[in-house]
């Protein structure tokens, strides 16, 4: 998923993107309203985070003009406006969200998850085509989650990339390249930690039991493995 971040503020907007980068997401970003425009109308990115207060244009602008291109990408505002009345605005400009200022890094993923899967479900009849099952795992991409029987399990867009690349080698050993190349991209600087810190959470939110896994089997010295 590519998003267009949008806010002056560096500092915020650098660790925005490095926070959504690390889940998965392909981010593109905005300093002023001007470069967010011409930035969403260049990459079409598939959801947006727009802050209100920004140079050249302010974010109800941004958000008034793609909407005029596009009634429904989702929009989000970032914005430390508290007042009621701007949360109004925002929402009937058609923002999907609106997030105060200061925020946590779980509430602005979980926010994204929400949205994305309210506005970026495929049309009904599609959802099933696109599951998948590991072991006792159904896994639902649409939906940015996983179930087992009752339990529902939040993934990120990491973690459905890796799941899906050792189900569709299933069998077959990943090694760490690919999954490096495939999960993180080709410009990303491989660090073992970093594919073993996130294999080691990834298993401990699906797997019965992360220290015998029945989905993400090691392969040591290679890579990783699906072998049901």
């Amino acid at each position: 998923m590519k998003l267009l971040i949008a806010e002056d503020d560096l500092h915020i907007r650098q660790g925005l993107a490095t926070l959504l980068e690390s889940e998965g997401y392909e981010c593109i970003e905005a300093a002023d309203g001007d470069q967010a425009w011409e930035l969403y109308m260049q990459h079409e990115p598939d959801l947006v985070l727009l802050d209100i207060m920004m140079p050249k244009q302010d974010g109800y602008s941004v958000c008034r003009r793609i909407r005029q291109h596009n009634e429904r990408l989702p929009v989000i505002f970032i914005t430390a406006k508290s007042e009621e009345i701007d949360q109004v605005i925002g929402l009937e400009l058609g923002a999907d969200d609106y997030i105060k200022k200061p925020f946590g890094s779980r509430e602005i993923i979980a926010r994204i998850r929400a949205v994305a899967r309210r506005t970026l479900r495929p049309v009904t009849g599609t959802i099933e085509n696109d599951c998948f099952v590991m072991d006792d795992l159904q896994i639902r991409p649409s939906e940015l989650r996983a179930l087992r029987d009752n339990q529902v399990i939040e993934l990120s867009l990491r973690d459905l990339k890796i799941l899906r690349l050792l189900f569709e080698q299933r069998g077959k050993v990943v090694d760490r390249d690919a999954l490096f190349n495939h999960c993180w991209g080709r410009d990303y600087f491989a660090n073992s930690r970093t594919l073993d810190q996130h294999i080691s959470k990834l298993r401990k939110a699906i797997e019965l039991n992360p220290k015998m896994p029945r989905i993400i089997s090691t392969v040591h010295g290679i890579g990783y493995r699906f072998d049901h």
